[in-house]
């Protein structure tokens, strides 16, 4: 026998408040939110669900953000499950500006903007090849234009690994999906 569980509007919003605090596990300065993968808060029938979006279809990190977000969800008494959706596709344009802002203070490049063109309240997504060799990277520690991409894979597959060559330093760029 199934058991329905009720949640109120107010749970919903209690649930959103909580979760915006919810930070990345590979990334802690920026939360789930302001990087997009967290994409709702809603009713379901056993309980409140929690839809997250991968950045992309292989990421190791997705395990751990689902065990955060039910343990949140249980330490403050609220019942509820994870949803993985998978379409429409994460996409670096889902980031916020204050993503962006803090992926640079941390030390990665934030992305470039996508293909990914608003049309009416849907994406239309433009498939491109890979960034172009010529396309600028800013380093993130003296802002130099002057870098070059040493691996198309940094820390983690989302990430390419570049190296400044004005401060020398290496850095992270977040690669644009």
């Amino acid at each position: 026998m199934t058991t329905l569980v009720q949640t109120t509007t107010s749970d919903i919003a209690r649930a959103w408040v909580l979760l915006e605090t919810l930070t990345d596990p590979e990334i802690p300065v920026v939360t789930l939110r302001e990087l997009g993968i967290l994409r709702d808060v809603r009713e379901g029938t056993h309980g409140l669900e929690v839809v997250i979006t991968p950045t992309y279809s292989g990421c190791p990190a997705m395990g751990q953000i689902e065990d955060d977000v039910k343990a949140l969800l249980q330490a403050h008494g609220i019942q509820g499950h994870v949803v993985t959706q998978l379409a429409p596709a994460w996409t670096t344009d889902w980031m916020t500006g204050e993503a962006r802002e803090k992926l640079r203070a941390y030390g990665i490049a934030p992305p470039h903007s996508t293909a990914c063109e608003p049309q009416g309240s849907a994406q239309v997504v433009k498939f491109a090849a890979r960034q172009t060799p010529n396309q600028v990277v800013n380093c993130p520690q003296c802002g130099s234009a002057n870098t070059t991409e040493t691996s198309h894979f940094g820390s983690t597959a989302c990430k390419a690994l570049y190296r400044c060559l004005a401060c020398m330093e290496p850095f992270d760029y977040f690669k644009p999906y």
